[in-house]
């Protein structure tokens, strides 16, 4: 099955996104920048979930550490922020997120949004 990391430090966003995702996909989840790089490159996921504003290592910081491992890099990412405005969808992307998605998270569109980006992702089947 599928494996998508869930980089969030909210427990009911988490919980949320379990709700979402559970059965369709498999999960693992990370509170922090840290632990979420330590495991990313341990087990090595489908499409990573990152809230972009995260306590310590924030969600752009996080990103520029994925892009710059060789291991790490085609990882497609959307960005999860309740920042919702233009500009946050603009500087996510242009950071090298795949996709950006609000919070609080809608079902479909947020499932449309992962089945698109791992449609399209290195090594998935037309």
């Amino acid at each position: 099955m599928t494996l998508i990391a869930v980089v969030e430090d909210n427990a009911d966003n988490r919980l949320l996104l379990q709700a979402i995702l559970d059965g369709l996909y498999d999960l693992v989840e990370y509170e922090n920048g840290i632990d979420a790089l330590a495991g990313l490159a341990a087990h090595l996921p489908d499409l990573v979930l990152l809230d972009i504003s995260l306590p310590g290592m924030d969600g752009n910081e996080i990103l520029a550490r994925i892009r710059a491992d060789d291991k790490l890099k085609r990882l497609p990412v959307i960005a999860l922020t309740a920042h919702a405005m233009a500009e946050d969808r603009e500087k996510a992307l242009g950071a090298g997120c795949d996709d950006f998605d609000t919070k609080p998270v809608e079902l479909v569109r947020l499932l449309g949004k992962i089945d698109a980006l791992l449609k399209t992702a290195p090594g998935s089947t037309p």
